[in-house]
């Protein structure tokens, strides 16, 4: 089922050069308002659950690409050399193999050896192969869970040694526990593996966020941008799709979630994709969750 859409509200965001690196605290105008008044975005009464993306929607883009893949990136081979006799370790090789091999299958282009780890294998020869194959699928910007749980394992060493603190937007926190006190749900829906995604609330600069979430979910339950993935996701929640809001900045995720019958937000922010005329018309868009407000619920 489709969901009608509602009246929508167009952002325009101006950054002074002195506040370029402050994003959520960056002017707002609309077409409608005078400069520095914040539209609001009207919660439909039926919400009961917000299911919100990371990257880009509650967490800078710059953490993602300036601290977390970079990490991994300088990293790789010291964490395979010193964890590659360890089941977990095993484990990840094990999926990467899998993939490597379905890529192979699907005529993918990619490193020109296929990742292995057999008693066969010289130990420094199959590390650098995985470590090629890594680092491809990064570059790729593929979203396999194989490579999400490796990545996933390597953060949490990270964060649990101080190296790394998870960044959310300044207005992310008292929204949601606004929404937490009207009764609503909120759940996270990311790419990055379930374990990625609790260290990184577990772990941030706010603290301990875990307690605002009432569950994740990766790509385990399929990918972002296939309309099947909500439907699973309503089904797992335990209402219906109509009665989810979802938050993400990339409209490929947007439609999926819309063509399940969820209702949609865009967000913007600082260094995400910039939406074309056409998509700022056909959604609703914000630039801070403090402009959700909710309907019938004071």
């Amino acid at each position: 089922m489709r969901v009608a859409h509602r009246s929508k509200i167009r952002f325009q965001i101006i950054y002074p050069a002195e506040m370029a690196h402050l994003p959520q605290r960056c002017h707002k105008t609309t077409d409608n308002l005078p400069f520095g008044k914040m539209a609001t975005i009207t919660v439909p009464e039926n919400v009961s659950a917000f299911l919100l993306d990371i990257e880009g929607t509650t967490t800078p883009i710059t953490f993602v690409k300036d601290v977390l893949f970079p990490y991994i990136k300088e990293h790789l081979e010291d964490y395979l050399s010193a964890h590659w006799e360890e089941d977990e370790c095993k484990q990840d090789i094990h999926l990467l193999k899998k993939q490597a091999e379905e890529d192979l299958k699907q005529n993918r282009a990619g490193p020109v050896h296929a990742v292995d780890q057999t008693v066969h294998t010289d130990e420094e020869k199959a590390i650098r192969e995985v470590v090629d194959n890594v680092l491809w699928q990064m570059a790729a910007d593929r979203k396999t869970t194989a490579l999400k749980q490796l990545q996933g394992h390597m953060w949490r060493a990270a964060y649990a040694a101080g190296k790394i603190k998870g960044e959310v937007y300044q207005d992310v926190v008292p929204a949601i526990r606004r929404w937490r006190r009207h009764g609503l749900k909120v759940y996270i829906y990311s790419s990055g593996s379930i374990e990625a995604q609790k260290l990184l609330f577990g772990f941030s600069t706010e603290g301990d966020l875990l307690e605002l979430f009432d569950g994740h979910f990766d790509t385990n339950i399929g990918a972002k941008v296939e309309s099947k993935s909500y439907e699973r996701i309503a089904e797992r929640i335990g209402c219906s799709p109509e009665d989810i809001m979802f938050l993400t900045d990339v409209t490929r995720e947007a439609k999926a979630a819309e063509d399940a019958g969820l209702n949609v937000v865009v967000v913007v922010r600082p260094g995400n994709m910039e939406l074309t005329e056409e998509e700022r018309n056909h959604y609703r868009t914000s630039t801070s969750f403090s402009q959700l407000e909710l309907a019938g619920r004071a």
